[in-house]
């Protein structure tokens, strides 16, 4: 690991600004290891600090014209297209990244910043005397920090996939760390999540809201569990989420707004507040000339929503080539702006189809001034919601197809078209489809349901489909945009080199050698 990596987390003083509270985001402070991790106010206020790196540029805040984040990964694979290629997606989807490429760095540096808090945290919050911290909301307290911990290795074990595993705090003298297999990185992701859901609550008061909670745990598990192809675990596991009071959001075009941020549909959210500073989110923003150029909605996307009918648009009768919006799933018109729209609601602006794709991204994406008058260039205070209840059901509903188990399928599918306005699986393919016919409409679902929420990449990866994504992006009509497909080089990213020149122990991957 860099050495600066391991300032910032250093037992002889814990240099890191966090947020005074996660939830209200107010005032950063500086914490003194001399007068701290006392009680357990200050656990909390350390806990917040690993919940303040999901809050980074390259993670959950996105960016309008810098490093990408996590909601803008959909331009890994086919589902967008990073016009502004220097932040990460576009030059590595044409080939142009080697392992000094500066999106490596940001990104892996990110993820070990809040394993390091992480395990600073775990290791004083044990050590607080009994007298001045609840016994359970200290397993609690370590629940949530185990989960954080987790989320932050299923990133390296996705992207990275070999990383070293790191799980007490190092002086720099043992920062030198050897690479872990995936297998051992697997394990301990698993066992983290466990362990956090066991002590998790299932909900906080309403003003605790975003804390990590048991659903959370277990819905984070059931998405590794699946990314590894133990589907029956799937299964199980959202079984026992199913029961925890969660539901779909009536209001698909509404979800993604803050109106919404609280809805039982939300399992875990990362949290963001809007004020006249640079404190809150950019995914969110946009250009005030064109809506969000930097990250367009692929025409082969744009086709993949089916017509309002049910067909795909090359079945169906309603489809019009000359209006592409019309008579469509609705959830292409709560997703993407078209030529013509309003997407500046305070200045009446429309999109004049100028982007390279001549498609806008609508999802998440502002279109007015704040209450306090706050324009949609300016970082928002959008939550990202990095878990929902209706990944769960699609989750549930493929690893039900994975197993043979197909009566449930139909249902879960339903579900989320009912939602979304559409006719049912049921009422256009009937009841009788063969595996491969269902789990080819799960992976349709789970397209046009979660776009532009930066999980392609991890489905196509966890398919074998990153050539196929590949093929569709290089066969759109976008220019100049050349996706380049390098076996293995297009499915893992390299170990940063700065982090290989610091630490003597550390290799590369092969695929990068």
């Amino acid at each position: 690991m860099k050495k600066l990596l391991y300032l910032i987390v250093t037992i002889s003083l814990i240099s890191f600004s966090c947020s005074e509270d996660y939830l209200e985001r107010g005032s950063l402070t500086q914490l003194a290891e001399g007068n701290f991790w006392q009680n357990e106010q200050d656990a909390l206020l350390g806990i917040n600090g690993i919940y303040e790196v999901l809050q980074d540029r390259v993670m959950y805040s996105g960016n309008l014209n810098g490093t990408a984040g996590l909601p803008q990964h959909d331009s890994f694979a086919d589902n967008t297209f990073n016009n502004y290629k220097f932040e990460g997606p576009g030059n590595f989807v044409e080939g142009r990244a080697d392992p000094s490429y500066g999106f490596f760095d940001t990104f892996w540096t990110a993820l070990y910043r809040g394993i390091g808090r992480a395990n600073n945290a775990l290791e004083n919050i044990e050590n607080i005397p009994a007298e001045n911290i609840d016994a359970e909301n200290k397993d609690a307290l370590i629940g949530q920090v185990k989960f954080l911990r987790a989320l932050f290795y299923f990133h390296l074990a996705v992207y990275f996939e070999d990383v070293p595993l790191i799980t007490e705090f190092q002086t720099l003298e043992e920062a030198y760390v050897p690479k872990a297999n995936y297998s051992e990185i697997r394990a301990f992701i698993e066992q983290e999540l466990r362990e956090a859901a066991a002590v998790l609550p299932v909900s906080y008061p309403a003003s605790q809201f975003g804390y990590a909670t048991r659903g959370a745990a277990l819905s984070l598990l059931a998405r590794f569990e699946l990314y590894n192809g133990n589907y029956q675990e799937v299964v199980n596991l959202t079984s026992e989420i199913m029961g925890l009071g969660y539901s779909l959001h009536p209001d698909y075009g509404q979800l993604f707004t803050e109106n919404a941020e609280q809805s039982p549909e939300i399992i875990f959210s990362v949290r963001f507040i809007q004020d006249q500073s640079d404190n809150g989110e950019t995914f969110s923003s946009t250009f005030l000339g064109i809506p969000k150029v930097n990250v367009q909605p692929m025409p082969n996307m744009v086709d993949a929503y089916l017509a309002s009918d049910g067909l795909p648009i090359s079945e169906s009768p309603l489809y019009d080539p000359a209006d592409r919006k019309a008579n469509r799933d609705p959830r292409l018109g709560h997703s993407v702006y078209f030529n013509g729209d309003i997407f500046l609601l305070y200045l009446n602006r429309p999109f004049r189809g100028n982007t390279a794709t001549t498609f806008g991204l609508k999802k998440y994406v502002r279109n007015d001034v704040s209450d306090d008058g706050i324009n949609p260039g300016a970082p928002g205070g959008q939550d990202f919601y990095v878990i929902r209840y209706a990944d769960v059901l699609l989750m549930r509903a493929e690893a039900l197809v994975e197993t043979g188990q197909f009566a449930e399928v139909y249902d879960l599918l339903d579900q989320i078209r009912q939602r979304a306005g559409m006719p049912t699986v049921t009422d256009v393919n009937g009841t009788t489809l063969s595996q491969e016919e269902l789990l080819d409409l799960v992976k349709l679902e789970r397209r046009v349901e979660l776009a532009f929420e930066g999980l392609r990449f991890f489905d196509v990866k966890r398919w074998g489909e990153v050539e196929e994504a590949y093929a569709r992006a290089a066969a759109d009509p976008v220019g100049p945009y050349n996706p380049e497909y390098r076996g293995r080089r297009s499915e893992v990213f390299a170990i940063p080199l700065s982090e290989l020149d610091a630490n003597p122990n550390l290799v590369q991957n092969p695929v990068w050698d």
